[in-house]
């Protein structure tokens, strides 16, 4: 597996493009590898997020069983002549994960589930859009995905009931845009919701953890959710 970030020139209209349009970044990301890449091979599918840090830090990271190419983007939205990309071998970071571990965690994510509003109507899925329920969503699903949220210390709670976790919800971001499938041809819109998470987690189960760094978490991986990275925490007591 690697890890790629790419860093957007905002100031071109090519990357103010792409980054109005998730069908079109997600074009873009599948055309940074050379051969046809499937979800369901066995070695992790291709998955992606943006982060916009600042007005003028905007970064794409990509994770995928093999390297990408990222030359398209750099001539059409980055500095052509002076920037490029930065790729990683994510190898030893997924198997250096190790039970009772600390790491800090960001994951871009589509938080929904399914409802039926009537009595005999068939159930819909439907996106979460408060930060609690949002939360509860992730908090819901992090055993089988390898980790367990961090819970904070009790003198650094400042809510009894809604500030307990070591985890902060932020930029949700509703995204509605047309789609044509590509064996009928007929335009459909996509409706979505997605949020980013931020926290720190314990490894739990180092295996189920692998799986959810390289399978991703939760729907609409295409585009742009259900990526999580981790980042090592300095050590107690450290600096």
């Amino acid at each position: 597996m690697f890890l790629t970030r790419f860093r957007f020139n905002v100031a071109r209209q090519g990357a103010r493009r792409l980054l109005t349009s998730p069908q079109s970044l997600h074009a873009a990301v599948m055309c940074s590898f050379a051969e046809p890449l499937l979800p369901g091979n066995g070695e992790g599918r291709v998955l992606w997020r943006v982060d916009q840090n600042s007005r003028t830090e905007t970064l794409l990271y990509i994770a995928g069983p093999v390297r990408p190419d990222l030359t398209h983007l750099v001539e059409q939205a980055g500095w052509p002549t002076t920037g490029s990309w930065q790729t990683y071998d994510y190898t030893g970071l997924l198997a250096a994960l190790r039970t009772g571990d600390h790491w800090a965690f960001r994951l871009t994510a589509n938080p929904v589930h399914s409802i039926r509003r009537k009595e005999g109507e068939p159930t819909k899925r439907t996106a979460h859009l408060t930060p609690r329920h949002q939360m509860n969503w992730l908090l819901a699903q992090q055993e089988r995905r390898g980790f367990r949220v961090l819970e904070k210390p009790a003198d650094r709670r400042l809510l009894p009931k809604d500030d307990e976790y070591e985890l902060t919800v932020r930029d949700a971001r509703p995204l509605s845009f047309p789609k044509t499938e590509q064996t009928s041809g007929q335009r459909n819109h996509v409706t979505l919701t997605s949020v980013t998470f931020e926290g720190r987690l314990r490894v739990t189960d180092p295996a189920a953890l692998r799986r959810t760094l390289t399978l991703g978490v939760g729907r609409s991986k295409a585009y742009g959710c259900g990526l999580m990275t981790l980042a090592r925490l300095a050590k107690a007591g450290a600096g």
